[in-house]
């Protein structure tokens, strides 16, 4: 049900002569500000999880609202279609939902419009009655250490937007011809990175993988991943079920050390609920002798392990120096307890040959406008309940007001929220007491600067040519990468 009030919004209810006279203009266009005084415009800045999330309670909860989606890609779903694994398309049923919110006659997506270039915030917050800035994490963290720029070490966000089809990564063209890759980083996205490695293709034929990753995957030689953390089992960040699909991996048996959780008795008892059974799987995996071969004659299969208390120092090169051959690995030890200890070195060092080093220790958002307060430190704007601070009528949800954490259900809470703010200012008279005309303002301006939007109409033209050329191999959808070829599809 839709809050008391938005028949008519505080400042629709004055007379309209005292906002324009109205025997300056004709009936028709009077007709048209009448309906613009009852109408908020909105804008939200991206069209993943949390900008549709923050849509959707926006247009469910005020029943004249028109909201904007802009997007600098030229598809909509932001890390429902580049960062979800192609091997978990359940999490992607959410795009269902998403699609119903486009579709709304409420709702527009203007995709390849990229904010803070093609258009700047200040000149939306002009046109709009309040702006929602939803574009998530588009960077990683850096690890800061000598190496890192060599060729074969390669940012676990640039691989997963390589498999995933994200069009900027779509040329990141990794080296798999080695024996070993080692993963920085234990959370989920390091476990998606290492089961993809490791997953047999004819699996992953069956996925949404790029047609240029399953053939550069068929090709790979890699055969054992080590997942490394700076802290120990009970301080890791993946959840069960990754763990649960890396144990039950065809194909790859688990290298864990029981050494490694003999003294994690006492913790485990007193641990919480899902981490408890989190550590017992671990336990009983590495205690676990591995399975007999059936035939002697069959490959050694492939492996993974997880590598404790190790944290980088160094990438160690090739003698030519033109690739990556190894890690040097500081040994740590653990000071506090459970899952606040911190890492402290030892003095000791660990060389482990490896010839892809996939960086996976956490993404970050970054500041797409100067006029925007940006917290550079956190990687985060500034904001109370989603208001960002020191501006009214901007909004932020999503990674972006609280930092990468959560899975799609967090964001969805977290953009709710935002979205119940924004419609309290609405009431509260915060927000202009004004008509917006919203997109008919920002069209010109992106006419004129030669930005050609593309509508969620035009998405669907680009999904069913996916879809339409996935059954042709045998796949649900075969991604399309090339922003030319989309535009070219687009236009037919």
């Amino acid at each position: 049900m839709a809050p008391r009030g938005w028949g008519c919004w505080r400042w629709a209810a004055r007379p309209r002569a005292r906002l324009l006279p109205g025997a300056a203009f004709p009936l028709g266009f009077r007709q048209l500000l009448s309906t613009l005084e009852l109408a908020p415009h909105i804008c939200v800045v991206g069209s993943g999880p949390a900008g549709f999330y923050t849509a959707q309670h926006l247009l469910k909860h005020h029943p004249r609202a028109q909201v904007d989606i802009y997007e600098k890609q030229l598809v909509p779903f932001g890390l429902v279609r580049f960062g979800v694994a192609p091997d978990h398309p359940e999490v992607k049923n959410v795009i269902n939902t998403f699609t119903q919110t486009a579709r709304s006659t409420r709702c527009a997506f203007r995709g390849n419009v990229t904010v803070g270039r093609d258009v700047s915030v200040s000149e939306l917050r002009e046109a709009y009655h309040a702006v929602v800035l939803s574009y998530g994490a588009e960077d990683h963290n850096i690890l800061g250490i000598p190496g890192e720029e060599l060729p074969g070490v390669i940012s676990a966000r640039d691989f997963v937007g390589w498999y995933n089809g994200l069009p900027e990564n779509r040329k990141l063209a990794p080296n798999l011809n080695c024996d070993t890759a080692l993963i920085l980083g234990q959370g989920n996205v390091a476990l998606d990175v290492a089961r993809i490695l490791l997953t047999p293709t004819e699996l992953l034929e069956k996925t949404d993988i790029t047609a240029e990753a399953l053939k550069v995957l068929k090709q790979s030689q890699v055969k054992r991943v080590w997942i490394v953390g700076r802290r120990g089992p009970l301080q890791v960040a993946f959840t069960i079920k990754e763990l649960r699909e890396m144990i039950n991996l065809p194909g790859s048996q688990p290298l864990l050390d029981p050494a490694d959780f003999s003294s994690l008795e006492e913790s485990i008892k007193e641990a919480s609920r899902p981490r408890k059974r989190l550590l017992e799987l671990l336990v009983r995996t590495a205690r676990k002798p591995p399975e007999p071969k059936a035939d002697s004659k069959v490959t050694t299969p492939r492996a993974w392990g997880l590598r404790f208390l190790r944290s980088p120092q160094e990438m160690l090169p090739s003698p030519n120096g033109s690739r990556v051959v190894g890690i040097r690995l500081a040994v740590m030890r653990l000071e506090g307890s459970d899952e606040n200890a911190q890492a402290v070195p030892t003095g000791e060092m660990e060389d482990v040959p490896c010839g892809l080093v996939l960086s996976s220790v956490g993404y970050k958002s970054r500041s797409i406008d100067p006029t925007v307060p940006f917290d550079p430190k956190l990687g985060v704007i500034p904001n109370s309940e989603g208001r960002v601070l020191g501006a009214p009528g901007l909004y932020c949800s999503g990674w972006v007001k609280r930092g990468p954490t959560g899975v799609i259900a967090t964001t969805m809470n977290d953009s709710f929220l935002t979205g119940q703010a924004l419609l309290q200012d609405l009431e509260a008279g915060v927000l202009p007491l004004g008509p917006k005309l919203g997109y008919s303002v920002i069209e010109p301006l992106l006419k004129n600067r030669g930005v050609q939007p593309v509508s969620f109409k035009d998405w669907e033209k680009l999904d069913a040519e996916e879809v339409a050329q996935g059954q042709a191999v045998g796949k649900p959808r075969e991604k399309l990468v090339d922003p030319q070829q989309m535009l070219q599809i687009i236009r037919r």
